[in-house]
């Protein structure tokens, strides 16, 4: 079996218990040692995003909040301040390894809504390909309790999916799951393989961890759930040690939650069977030819546009003689993709008085029908 880590991309989650020191400070010798282990990984040209909690618990002690449960305007209040520092000491001990970081904060409606999912999916894209590591956290300053993550370990997930990764990383403060909590039961086993989330494994899971973080075995179980549905893998392990992502490559105790497909095939299977149709593109015999080899579709080989749509719904792609060849998401509103119909990629910004995307509908975005 190929190693989890040898991957394409990868997600990597750290909770604030591991981040932050008891005194409100970032463990710094830590921090130095996972952006180190990044950088191995960068070296052999897989790309990384890391989710980062750690927010609230630096601001806190800046605006000398109380140890305990904070109110949501203190919550809020204290990630403001903590996000600074936050992004800070990525920045700098990643800028040591000449890796650029990015800062993106998001709340649950920005992996929902399918306008803003297609924005953050290219957004983390493009900064992939530019050799940048974003450093993603939830919005705390804005979000609410109706619409927040609740844990950064959901989060986590929903940015793997978003940016189709094949395997997420969750450090922790337990080396994986146990057939119950090893903290209470000396006779608890460990397993290190889950190849399916079943009532019996969820019963396995304990309450909340440590004072620091909010997120408990249930989360990371709903986070795994979450993952290897979209085609993820998830290994939960051990991670207050140095060169945590090293250990746990070398065979540090984990478990490793398997994924049954591939992110890309996940994503085919979802837009082809869960998504309904808003719309029809119209294309010509060229551009079927090339849908069906591979290739995403071009303005150039659209004849007709049918149907009212906004950017990333779910529109038919059909050839002149009325086969419908392939279904994808959109990235133009009808408005827009009416007026870019038989257009080369260049006359786009021309036309619509700003630069859009080279595709009418990109092929990780499309499934052949």
């Amino acid at each position: 079996m190929t190693s989890p880590f040898r991957v394409r991309r990868l997600v990597v989650k750290v909770g604030s218990s591991l981040l932050v020191q008891p005194d409100g400070n970032v463990r710094k010798s830590w921090v130095d040692s996972l952006t180190s282990d990044l950088r191995r990984l960068r070296m052999r040209d897989t790309e990384v995003i890391v989710v980062s909690s750690g927010a609230i618990a630096l601001g806190r002690r800046v605006l000398g909040l109380p140890a305990g449960t904070l109110p949501l305007e203190q919550k809020q209040a204290a990630a403001a301040v903590g996000q600074i520092r936050l992004a800070a000491a990525w920045a700098d001990s990643l800028a040591v390894h000449d890796l650029p970081a990015a800062q993106i904060l998001l709340t649950l409606d920005d992996t929902e809504a399918r306008r803003r999912y297609l924005n953050a999916r290219s957004t983390f894209a493009a900064l992939l390909a530019q050799g940048a590591v974003p450093v993603v956290n939830e919005n705390d300053t804005v979000a609410t309790s109706e619409i927040r993550f609740g844990d950064n370990d959901r989060l986590s997930a929903r940015v793997a999916v978003m940016a189709s990764a094949e395997t997420l990383v969750l450090l922790s403060d337990v080396d994986g799951l146990y057939t119950a909590d090893p903290r209470r039961s000396p006779d608890a086993g460990h397993i290190p393989v889950v190849d399916e989330i079943t009532p019996e494994i969820e019963a396995m899971a304990g309450g909340a961890g440590t004072a620091v973080g909010t997120g408990g075995m249930v989360s990371k179980l709903v986070a795994a759930r979450i993952a290897t549905r979209a085609g993820c893998s998830v290994v939960l392990t051990r991670g207050d040690s140095l060169h945590p992502l090293n250990a746990a490559e070398e065979g540090a105790r984990s478990t490793l939650f398997r994924a049954k497909a591939s992110p890309h095939g996940a994503r085919k299977h979802w837009i082809a069977a869960a998504l309904g149709v808003s719309g029809v593109v119209v294309v010509d015999e060229g551009a079927a030819r090339a849908l069906l080899a591979g290739s995403s579709l071009l303005p150039a080989g659209v004849r007709s546009v049918e149907g009212r749509f906004e950017r990333g719904d779910a529109v038919l792609i059909r050839s002149l003689d009325g086969r419908d060849v392939a279904k994808g998401l959109i990235a133009y509103d009808a408005e827009d993709a009416v007026k870019i119909v038989g257009l080369r990629s260049h006359d786009i910004e021309r036309t619509l008085g700003y630069r859009g995307r080279d595709e009418l509908i990109h092929r990780d975005d499309l499934v052949l029908l």
